[in-house]
Formats: C-alpha cells, sequence, structure tokens
C-alpha cells in the first residue's frame, strides 16, 4: 500500500510544531486526544494507564516530529503511535498479572455469524443462502433505533469485541475514516482491516438483532 502524501495545510502546522508552538500543539491535543485515549482503552486494564499511555504516545509525537515525512496524514501516524503503544503496554500487563484473573479473548478465527444460520452448500434450491436471515428493522420507529439505550447497546457490543476489531470498527463507523487512513494507522493489510471489521459488524449486529427484536415484539 502506498501511503499518500498530507494535506497541504498540514505543513503548515507541523512547522509551527517543530518551532514549539504550545498553541499549535495544545489544538492538537484538543483534536485527537479523546480518540486516542478510546484506542489506549482498549488494550490496557484501567482509565489511569490509558491515560499515561496517551501521555506516552504524544512524547513520542513530539519526539518524531522532526523524522515525520508526511507521506501519511498526521492523524493517522499519531495514531499509529498511540495504537502501538498501547499494545506493547497491554501485553505488558498481561505478563504481569496471574492468568487465572484473564478472561480469554475471543477467537479471530471465530465465524462472525453463527454457521446454523446458513443452508449447506449442497441444498438443492439455495446452497449456503440463510436459514435465519438479518432481521428488517423498518418496522420500528426511527426514535427506538437512535436512542439513548439503543446506543449504549452499540457501544456495549463494541467494547465486548476483541481489541482489534474494536479499533477498526471505531475508526471505519464511529469516526468515518476510510479504509486506507485505518490500514494506514493500524498497520493493516487491506484484506485484514476487510476481515475485522466484517467480524466486529456481524456481532454488533447480532446484539442488536437480539435487542431491537425484543422490542419488536414488545411494540
Amino acid at each position: 500500500m502506498t501511503e499518500a502524501p498530507a494535506a497541504p495545510f498540514e505543513g503548515e502546522l507541523l512547522e509551527r510544531l517543530r518551532a514549539g508552538d504550545e498553541a499549535a500543539f495544545m489544538a492538537l491535543v484538543d483534536r485527537h486526544g479523546a480518540l486516542m485515549l478510546r484506542i489506549a482503552l482498549m488494550h490496557v486494564s484501567s482509565r489511569a494507564v490509558a491515560e499515561e499511555v496517551v501521555q506516552e504516545a504524544w512524547l513520542g509525537v513530539l519526539q518524531g516530529l522532526n523524522r515525520f515525512e508526511g507521506r501519511s496524514s498526521l492523524k493517522t501516524w499519531i495514531m499509529r503511535i498511540v495504537a502501538n503503544r498501547a499494545r506493547t503496554r497491554g501485553e505488558r500487563e498481561r505478563r504481569t498479572v496471574p492468568m487465572s484473573s484473564l478472561a480469554p479473548e475471543a477467537d479471530e478465527g471465530e465465524p462472525a455469524v453463527e454457521p446454523e444460520r446458513f443452508r449447506s452448500f449442497e441444498d438443492p434450491h439455495y446452497p449456503g443462502g440463510w436459514t435465519v436471515p438479518p432481521q428488517s428493522w423498518a418496522r420500528l420507529p426511527e426514535e427506538r433505533l437512535i436512542a439513548g439505550e439503543t446506543l449504549e447497546r452499540v457501544r456495549t457490543a463494541i467494547a465486548r469485541l476483541p481489541a482489534r476489531q474494536q479499533e477498526v470498527i471505531l475508526l471505519r463507523d464511529v469516526e468515518g475514516w476510510d479504509a486506507d487512513e485505518v490500514c494506514d494507522a493500524l498497520e493493516l493489510s487491506m484484506g485484514n482491516q476487510r476481515v475485522l471489521l466484517h467480524r466486529a459488524r456481524s456481532k454488533v449486529r447480532g446484539e442488536l438483532e437480539r435487542y431491537l427484536g425484543d422490542l419488536g415484539e414488545a411494540a
């Protein structure tokens, strides 16, 4: 994958950052700090540790400014730094915490959708098709789909995903990044990014199917 050149306005921003412009740095923190914290929280045990990771990442940003060549956008470079720091810190935590206290992370090789929801490929009428298709939410009132409780279910479902799936669905579907940006920030191949996003979306949709199905029956 070839990195796209940084946006023209970033050249001026980089000059200000390299010159030690505190206002430029604080604007960068305001713009990206919250997302950096969310990324860090996916890998470590507590908010306090995540905040330390973000501080370490900002230090890495400042130390690396003179080496940043602008072959990718500033935001993807920053997210790459915090994601790598967070993974390293999370691995260090797992080595020091008793194994009995750690819940196993979901298997990345598991199917995104339960196999029993599909017909056999030997089915003469609809090989490989749905036996239990995704539910339609068209009949549910819009206010229910966007209600606070529904959105909280989405957030909870995302938080249950393996960290790599959380990263991808957060950047693609919550932050609205495009696939190239996500691949650059998380150092993923395009194919791996697609697989992680598909699995994450399928699991979140499954959670919503169960929740909204109950709402539909109660309506």
